[in-house]
């Protein structure tokens, strides 16, 4: 077996963290979980989701996704609605406050995204993300 500090699983909740820390500071400001943040982000980019395509999308499982969902629309940072199309389905969106704030909170972090390809190189990034999207795809 490998040594403890050469698993891949770990290396990569190591490299997770390295990169959580340099938005981690920001969120925290707003104040935002980075679930809740993938939330927001994910439905600024989709506009409107429902909640099984907000999880996938978002890496949450279901069950934590519906407390993340209750405490945003709590805070008023979405909306939900019934598809007008199927009663059934419920769509969820950001609300006018989310939009401002993610409008505000956007370039500040894209300036530490930069600060990060910065520090690791632009080259070294391409590559990373290359890796990671290959990775993905290798089905067990």
């Amino acid at each position: 077996m490998r040594k403890f500090d050469d698993s891949l699983p770990l290396r990569l909740l190591k490299a997770r963290e390295a990169a959580m820390g340099f938005f981690r500071p920001l969120l925290q400001e707003i104040p935002l979980t980075e679930p809740q943040w993938r939330v927001i982000r994910a439905l600024n980019e989709f506009e409107e989701l429902e909640s099984k395509q907000l999880a996938e999308l978002c890496c949450i499982l279901s069950p934590s996704l519906t407390g993340i969902i209750n405490r945003l629309e709590q805070l008023g940072y979405i909306k939900r609605r019934k598809s007008t199309e199927d009663q059934r389905r419920t769509l969820i969106s950001l609300t006018d406050k989310a939009k401002e704030m993610f409008e505000s909170m956007s370039p500040r972090l894209e300036a530490r995204y930069q600060e990060m390809t910065e520090r690791f190189s632009h080259e070294d990034m391409e590559k990373l993300e290359e890796l990671l999207i290959k990775f993905c795809e290798v089905k067990p």
